[in-house]
């Protein structure tokens, strides 16, 4: 089982999953994909930055990091993630 963050929602794992099936992606794309508003996805994106899961490739684009991946095969306890600069 995944080991979530106090900071996490879950549509969270949505995103994560869609951007590590297709790669970079913004909140629109993520969207279209089946995840959730595109409104939702960009309050969200930042904030999985903003601990490391996802990474900014410019405004408004996002990938998954190393930490991302691990997070989602369960080998990472987002508990554990400290805000990164």
């Amino acid at each position: 089982m995944r080991e979530e963050a106090d900071w996490m929602v879950p549509s969270d794992d949505t995103i994560l999953e869609l951007v590590r099936e297709h790669g970079n992606l913004t909140p629109t794309a993520i969207e279209d994909l089946g995840g959730p508003s595109a409104g939702h996805a960009r309050n969200r994106c930042p904030k999985l930055a903003e601990y490391g899961l996802l990474v900014r490739i410019s405004r408004g684009l996002y990938n998954i990091t190393p930490e991302g991946r691990a997070y989602l095969d369960e080998e990472l306890d987002a508990a554990e993630l400290e805000p990164v600069e």
